[in-house]
């Protein structure tokens, strides 16, 4: 009777992800979006690529093109907005500086989800799950599922589980699952709702017989691997709880990349922290570069320990970079920008950044007086400089610069104010 109590007090892992997180959003600062169909558009205003569930139920696919439901919209009360990367990114950032008090360990996966490293009571496990869900709809606005499990991929199959069924309240832990509501679970999950396999794969799995989650827990590891390969056969051992995927201090995907770290002695000065950054910038420009990607917004963040007993800070910065760009120095520069809100003396124990809204390099080329041999002859700081005491668009380089600056080559036409990070466009609260 000692073995389930040593297991309960075994690490075990939480995934925390953003409810539908553009659209999710978006209704944080626009309450009337609350109930109704919504969708966020793909640059230039192209195609779905987030729908609330109201707009899922009216049967709008991932991608569906906005030119084919605009004739619609009206009839459905279907809302769209354009992709606000800039509000996208800085709510991200509270989300995570949020969730890293919970936890020593975090590894930001993506733009809206996180693992953490949990330990505890079955009971303790529930009640952190639930105080990380309700702190992050309180403090950010915005709704979160937790699953919680021994192994990454079962703590993301937990989430699911608690997005699609209301008995679990938002939090769902693997230990407190019995075991024949756990197989019919899977039973009834299609195999390419597992994370890393997508149709192709899926296809082939099923041409062999593997149909289910189940019918894959219960597949032979070793021939998984034969015939598949090893990352499938560790995908097979994690859904039986054996951990093969450990944490990643730096990912990248289609949406965004992220480098993260913790510190093996703390960092206690603005200093320290610029030479961090700097590291931090060249390393995910050469990443960038790699994969012929560029970015058009970076966010910044650093935190102190949650677990020491001195003062806490958890401070991060949003940057709308001035073009999609892979420029060290420009990405650099972007960093820095947390520097400011720096306490020398504070113990920062990690610190990272997080690159979205990426683009295929020379998707978008810059006219030839933004190009990057201005920042040689200090160009780039002058306009800041200016444009921090003036206000944005009170000078530039021709009228393009002047009058509308870069944003002229996206279509973005209903694209919502960015509230957290831009003085003009705070929301206002009308008194009644």
């Amino acid at each position: 009777m000692a073995r389930p109590a040593i297991m309960r007090q075994m690490p075990q892992i939480a995934h925390v992800d953003v409810n539908c997180f553009y659209a999710s959003a978006e209704r944080a600062f626009d309450p009337s979006l609350e109930g109704r169909p919504l969708v966020v558009l793909s640059n230039n205003d192209g195609c779905a690529v987030t729908r609330s569930p109201e707009a899922k139920a009216l049967g709008i696919a991932t991608g569906e093109p906005w030119f084919k439901l605009a004739p619609r919209a009206k009839e459905w009360g279907l809302v769209a907005r354009s992709s606000n990367y800039e509000l996208y990114g800085d709510i991200s950032a509270r989300v995570m500086e949020l969730l890293g008090r919970y936890s020593a360990w975090l590894e930001v996966y993506s733009i809206d989800e996180a693992f953490l490293g949990v330990k505890g009571e079955p009971d303790q496990l529930l009640a952190l799950g639930h105080r990380m869900k309700d702190a992050v709809r309180r403090s950010v606005g915005v709704p979160v599922c937790v699953g919680i499990a021994p192994t990454k991929t079962l703590a993301k199959l937990c989430n699911k589980w608690a997005k699609n069924n209301a008995a679990f309240g938002g939090v769902c832990l693997w230990d407190c699952v019995p075991p024949e509501a756990r197989d019919g679970l899977m039973a009834r999950l299609p195999v390419a709702e597992i994370w890393g396999i997508a149709g192709r794969l899926s296809n082939r799995l099923n041409g062999i017989g593997i149909f289910t989650v189940l019918d894959l827990v219960r597949a032979d590891p070793v021939a998984i691997r034969d015939k598949f390969s090893v990352v499938l056969m560790r995908t097979v051992l994690e859904l039986r709880g054996t951990a093969c995927i450990p944490m990643e201090e730096e990912r990248i995907g289609r949406d965004q990349l992220i480098f993260s770290r913790s510190f093996a002695t703390p960092v206690t000065t603005a200093a320290g922290l610029r030479e961090v950054l700097s590291i931090y910038g060249q390393q995910a420009s050469a990443r960038l570069s790699k994969h012929g990607l560029q970015a058009k917004v970076l966010t910044a963040y650093a935190a102190t320990s949650p677990f020491r007993n001195h003062e806490q800070a958890y401070p991060s910065v949003c940057v709308s970079l001035p073009m999609p760009t892979a420029d060290p120095l420009l990405l650099t520069k972007a960093a820095h920008a947390l520097l400011p809100s720096i306490r020398d003396g504070l113990k920062y124990a990690k610190a990272g950044l997080m690159l979205t809204d990426l683009r295929p390099t020379g998707n978008q080329p810059p006219l030839e007086p933004f190009e990057n041999p201005h920042e040689e002859r200090r160009i780039g700081p002058l306009l800041e400089d200016v444009s921090r005491r003036f206000g944005r668009g009170s000078i530039g380089l021709g009228h393009a610069g002047i009058r509308c600056g870069l944003d002229w080559t996206m279509k973005r036409d209903m694209c919502s104010p960015r509230y957290t990070t831009r003085w003009d466009e705070l929301p206002l609260v009308k008194a009644a």
